[in-house]
């Protein structure tokens, strides 16, 4: 088997479905796998899309939703593809993208990962496909949103071109073609991420260990990004900020001083409240 994809579905039946059949809309010059994790929907969206698919789908059906990582896992420990795509279920797969990034592969051994250009559902670029690691410093102009020039606010890479092939830091999970070997090196994703953050956790990973991340500009997806809810939930929120804490602890906190640290974590605390206090508002317009 060449390649499996992988798609983790909540709730999302229409989606999901649109999304499958992006990819059975093509041909391929390669052998491939597609697997639906469900992660414990509570709905009739399983049962619906198996219905639909019948046998043209390997189906997980997980008892409980222990998260995005940890439903991505679970299919990742079966599939049996050389290459592996994490792939959301509210995308849209472009002509060529799966054919084009599978060559580009196949001619880069090194790489362990790539990514191609994401697009908005307005046709915008989703910076998250293109990003460095964060760091305090980056992540300080960001999550302030304050406005700068700095060479260290470099986390989107927005001096780079959006339709060109180069090398980058890291991926959006919404669309992760990886190499199988460097996931049988690096380990799957780190279910301590209920989810955000265990993509970026990941690519920081794989760097780590040698391979080489690449940003395939020339192909694209659509996402549809916030298609199931246009307000935040609490637990969204928590789990973004959540995020946060656990990747700079993981990898970061080690490095740096106990004050660093100590403004960090508190900077993530009160950025949290203050999402979920504006949020109590954003629920009653």
């Amino acid at each position: 088997m060449d390649l499996s994809v992988v798609i983790v579905n909540y709730q999302t039946f229409e989606l999901t479905r649109n999304t499958v059949n992006s990819i059975f809309e093509y041909e391929y010059p390669f052998t491939y796998e597609v697997l639906v994790v469900d992660n414990a929907s509570g709905d009739d969206s399983l049962s619906r899309l198996q219905d639909y698919f019948k046998d043209k789908v390997k189906f997980i059906a997980s008892d409980e939703n222990n998260g995005f990582a940890a439903g991505n896992n679970q299919a990742l420990r079966v599939a049996n593809g050389k290459y592996v795509l994490l792939l959301n279920s509210d995308t849209v797969v472009w002509q060529n993208t799966l054919e084009n990034i599978y060559r580009y592969m196949e001619e880069h051994q090194d790489v362990g990962a790539c990514g191609c250009r994401v697009l908005l559902e307005n046709g915008e670029l989703d910076k998250a496909c293109k990003r460095s690691f964060p760091n305090v410093k980056n992540s300080f102009f960001r999550l302030f949103h304050i406005p700068t020039n700095s060479k260290d606010d470099n986390y989107n890479l927005d001096n780079l071109p959006d339709d060109e092939i180069y090398e980058i830091d890291c991926l959006t999970g919404a669309f992760m073609f990886i190499r199988a070997k460097a996931l049988d090196e690096v380990g799957f994703l780190d279910e301590t991420f209920f989810m955000y953050g265990e993509d970026i956790d990941l690519c920081y990973r794989i760097k780590e260990a040698g391979w080489k991340i690449v940003y395939y500009g020339e192909s694209k997806i659509t996402h549809l990004k916030g298609a199931s809810s246009k307000k935040q939930k609490n637990k969204l929120i928590y789990e973004f900020y959540r995020a946060m804490y656990i990747y700079y602890k993981k990898h970061h906190a080690g490095d740096s001083s106990f004050i660093t640290n100590f403004v960090v974590y508190l900077g993530i605390s009160v950025l949290c409240l203050l999402k979920l206090f504006l949020n109590i508002f954003k629920k009653k317009t």
